[in-house]
């Protein structure tokens, strides 16, 4: 399980060009654009598009709120949640969660901590992303500076049917091959695909094709 969050790097007509080159060489991923482009990759892809986050609101008079029933006619088929970039109160999250999944949408929740993890199993998200704060976009990946942590968050979703995902400083092929060694179903990876040029996210994207 790829996902790629774009967070504000790309917008338009470059977000358009890189999900047609996420597509190309890893057809499974799971794509998170920007809520402004997140339409237009839907319609313009097949991969499955997930929001950055989405707001516990209700009802249309709900100025600047990412509303989840409004993604849903997107075609966007879930979204990222607590992310360290946006942060939200647990029982906001948890509400959030009830919404969406009655909604039909799917959520890949964010925790910065093995505890975090635990509380979380119990809301039921698809999936949980352990991302270390301090190691987002420094290039120094959580696999090798937090193995131990992955290995002991893995160990905590085991058997709950929730899948285990990791982030932070994932910037190469070699690094989501470790995290599948430690036992995770897959990365949550942005700047080292999405913040440089086109030709060097394609060189990426090629490479973690090819990991097994």
């Amino acid at each position: 399980m790829i996902v790629i969050n774009f967070k504000n790097y790309k917008f338009g007509k470059e977000t358009v060009e890189l999900a047609k080159k996420i597509e190309k060489y890893l057809p499974s991923a799971i794509a998170c654009p920007s809520a402004l482009d997140a339409g237009d990759v839907s319609c313009s892809t097949k991969l499955k598009v997930y929001a950055q986050h989405v707001d516990n609101f209700d009802g249309d008079r709900a100025t600047g709120f990412v509303l989840a029933g409004g993604l849903k006619k997107l075609g966007v088929r879930g979204s990222l949640l607590n992310h360290s970039e946006h942060r939200i109160p647990e029982k906001e999250i948890a509400e959030t969660i009830a919404k969406c999944n009655s909604l039909g949408l799917k959520i890949i929740l964010c925790a910065e901590s093995v505890a975090e993890a635990r509380r979380f199993i119990s809301l039921k998200p698809e999936a949980i992303a352990f991302e270390d704060r301090d190691l987002i976009g420094s290039g120094k990946s959580i696999t090798d500076y937090k193995s131990d942590e992955v290995k002991k968050f893995v160990g905590v979703l085991r058997g709950s049917g929730v899948k285990a995902l990791c982030g932070a400083g994932v910037s190469s092929a070699e690094d989501v091959r470790v995290a599948f060694e430690l036992g995770c179903d897959g990365v949550l990876i942005a700047s080292a695909i999405v913040k440089g040029d086109l030709e060097k996210a394609e060189k990426l994207l090629r490479e973690i094709s090819r990991v097994r």
